[in-house]
């Protein structure tokens, strides 16, 4: 395969040396009429890709560069299950293809580095999330935004039911048949064995649940953890948890009873205030660090810092371009055009700079960036 559909971020691939570096951008659609026209516009962004790459490069090493393009462009199954948005990547012989649940400006860069902005907006912890369903047998995890959510792929050997994890514990239902009215049909009833039996199992497979949630996923990643569960459970599970990042205020039905779209905007409810709240205290971060000389919202200033690893965390304008690029060699500003294979967005190189020094960059909307240059940034010192 040319290219890989890919869900991480960051992916190995930014670690490619070697120009050029390709960053394709569009929204996409989920269902018919409206798809039919998203394979048409990545085929125009695939030759404004084509056009920047024949001011630098001869083309018989073009048609080699963009053989991934060309293969993703004939894959009928992936162009008719889109989603909201498609991301591509490609440099050094390798691509991969992200399929995202938000959409994304249209966007075809060649550069000395990819165009990585839009992707750390999709996967900035600000806003993300999980989301715990949980029932008596069985349980499910998903990872959002605000944008939508998807199930957690867990090991195939990571038990998932009550009956997998409890074993030769577990209590089995008893089934037993009543007769009611003058038909004489039979009725059945389960009765689930002995009450105490059944409390004490659903224990123990909230207990299992709730640990394996917290080694493997809340703990890792820090992310905030909402309980979706019949009003009976919430008690429990609130009880016996030993997660830090469990929301107090969970969703009280039951996980399979609301569609997407109604799931997607009751968890948003919650989790809006937690993120507005931490967009606020960064604003406010930057503002104290400003008035004592650690933060700058100069662009040359912010790209010298960058450039001497100095920056703890960057705030970036989403949907702004700056066409240029920092010098890796010397941490100055050059401006430049978009079109020319040497220059991407500053705003993005700074963002990546930072990104790879294990600096915090968050991605914000216009509206909420306390600058109007674009760009933010605390000093380290």
């Amino acid at each position: 395969m040319l290219y890989e559909i890919v869900n991480d971020f960051p992916n190995e691939i930014l670690n490619a040396q070697e120009a050029p570096f390709i960053s394709l951008y569009q929204p996409t659609h989920r269902h018919r009429p409206e798809n039919k026209q998203d394979l048409i516009r990545y085929k125009n962004l695939v030759q404004e890709i084509e056009k920047s790459l024949e001011q630098k490069y001869p083309k018989k090493e073009i048609g080699s560069i963009m053989e991934p393009f060309y293969a993703l462009a004939e894959d009928r199954i992936f162009w008719n299950h889109t989603f909201d948005g498609l991301a591509v990547l490609s440099a050094e012989g390798k691509c991969v293809v992200y399929n995202l649940q938000r959409p994304v400006k249209e966007l075809a860069v060649v550069a000395d580095s990819f165009h990585i902005k839009p992707l750390i907006r999709i996967f900035q912890s600000a806003d993300r999330y999980h989301l715990l369903g949980l029932n008596r047998n069985e349980f499910t995890l998903y990872e959002g935004n605000r944008y939508g959510f998807e199930e957690v792929q867990f090991n195939p050997e990571t038990p998932r039911t009550a009956k997998e994890v409890l074993g030769d514990e577990y209590t089995k239902p008893s089934v037993t048949t009543g007769t009611y009215g003058s038909t004489g049909s039979g009725i059945f009833h389960g009765h689930g064995g002995r009450k105490e039996e059944i409390d004490k199992d659903t224990e123990k497979f909230f207990r299992f649940v709730d640990r394996l949630i917290l080694e493997e996923y809340s703990r890792p990643t820090g992310l905030p953890l909402i309980l979706v569960s019949l009003t009976e459970h919430h008690g429990l599970f609130q009880s016996i948890s030993h997660n830090p990042f469990l929301m107090e205020e969970g969703i009280r039905t039951a996980y399979d009873s609301l569609t997407i779209d109604e799931l997607k905007e009751t968890v948003w409810e919650k989790i809006e205030p937690l993120y507005l709240g931490k967009t606020r205290k960064l604003v406010e971060k930057y503002e104290i660090a400003r008035a004592k000389f650690l933060g700058s919202d100069d662009l040359a200033q912010v790209a010298r810092a960058a450039f001497e690893n100095n920056i703890d965390t960057i705030l970036i304008e989403a949907d702004r371009i700056v066409p240029g690029k920092v010098d890796l060699l010397t941490g100055e500003l050059e401006r430049g055009d978009l079109g020319d294979p040497s220059f991407d967005d500053v705003l993005d190189d700074l963002a990546e700079m930072v990104f790879k020094n294990k600096g915090e960059v968050v991605v914000l909307p216009k509206e909420r960036m306390p600058s109007d240059t674009g760009v933010a940034a605390v000093f380290r010192y």
